[in-house]
Formats: C-alpha cells, sequence, structure tokens
C-alpha cells in the first residue's frame, strides 16, 4: 500500500518478530506518563496483542503500526486509537523508540503517512492529540503538520510526583 511508504520509513502491522521491541517500549517506566501506563506488560499479554492485531479497525477501534526504515529496523510505533467511525475521528500517538533516531525526519514522515491513510482511506474528518506541555519535541511535530492546538487541561496527568498540564491538538481534514 503505497500510503504506508515513504522516502525514510514505512509503516507496517506487528509481526512477531516485534515482541520484544514492543516489550521494551511498554514497560519504559520514562514513557508511561504518556501512555498512562501504570503496571508492566508481560511478553505473554503482548504476544497476545500482536496475535489480535489483525483485526479490523472498526471491530478493535484501535491500529497500532510499526515505524521501520528500509534496513528493517523498527524505529517506533504509531497508533490510531479510540476510533469513531460514527464521528469519523480518532486519536493518534507516536513514539521513536531511541534517542538516537529523533530529530532525523523518522516521526514526522510517520505521521504524515498516517494523516494521508486516515484521511484517504479511513475517510476520517479528523484526527486529534493531546500533549504534555513540557514535550516541545512533540508539540513541535504535531504544529509542523497543522494540528491546532484547541485547549489546554490543567493538572490533566499525574507523574508521580506532581501533576501536569495537557494540551489538545486537533487536525480537521480539508476535502
Amino acid at each position: 500500500m503505497t500510503t504506508l511508504k515513504g522516502k525514510l520509513v514505512f509503516l507496517r502491522a506487528l509481526e512477531n518478530e516485534d515482541l520484544q521491541f514492543l516489550y521494551d517500549i511498554e514497560n519504559d517506566q520514562q514513557v508511561w506518563e504518556l501512555s498512562n501506563t501504570m503496571t508492566p506488560y508481560s511478553k505473554y499479554i503482548l504476544q497476545n496483542y500482536i496475535n489480535n492485531s489483525h483485526k479490523d479497525i472498526f471491530e478493535v477501534k484501535q491500529l497500532r503500526l510499526v515505524i521501520s526504515d528500509y534496513h528493517d529496523n523498527c524505529i517506533g510505533l504509531i497508533d490510531l486509537f479510540d476510533f469513531d467511525a460514527k464521528n469519523k475521528r480518532a486519536g493518534v500517538g507516536i513514539i521513536i523508540k531511541d534517542v538516537k533516531d529523533r530529530k532525523k525526519g523518522f516521526a514526522k514522515e510517520a505521521l504524515n503517512l498516517l494523516i494521508n491513510y486516515s484521511f484517504k482511506t479511513l475517510q476520517l474528518h479528523q484526527l486529534y492529540c493531546n500533549i504534555s506541555e513540557s514535550n516541545l519535541n512533540s508539540i513541535r511535530l504535531f504544529e509542523n503538520l497543522n494540528f491546532e492546538r484547541i485547549g489546554l487541561q490543567k493538572d490533566w496527568n499525574f507523574n508521580g510526583k506532581s501533576f501536569t498540564n495537557v494540551y489538545s491538538y486537533q487536525l480537521i481534514s480539508k476535502a
């Protein structure tokens, strides 16, 4: 599918070989605040998740894709969640696993591919995301792809020490 291929990366479905990669991301406590996770995931649970990842987004209301380079390296994950077919919207989340792979254009291209797929193939009207006000790299990423800041949720997330504010962003299809 050409909509999921860019110059630097392509987006693909989860494979059994991605278990360790998924395990490492899901159990990295430094990113738990981003995903509202509070407990670790076992390989057994994640293997079941991979085994069921073939299910249709209309059924499970989410889609997780691997961001891969053309050397078959897993760079990160990009998700559609809270998929709402009736109202034609979904949330979007993205993570680039290793710091060495950040600020190289991978996330921007992956997000752009997902936006195009969401609007053209899934026929969504809008995408949204919530970003901690301290996550300046994500704010720049989403704003560079024309997501509009539409609000501030005060004291929205608790990071274990204090509450943090979260910005809400939205991108509405021009079609």
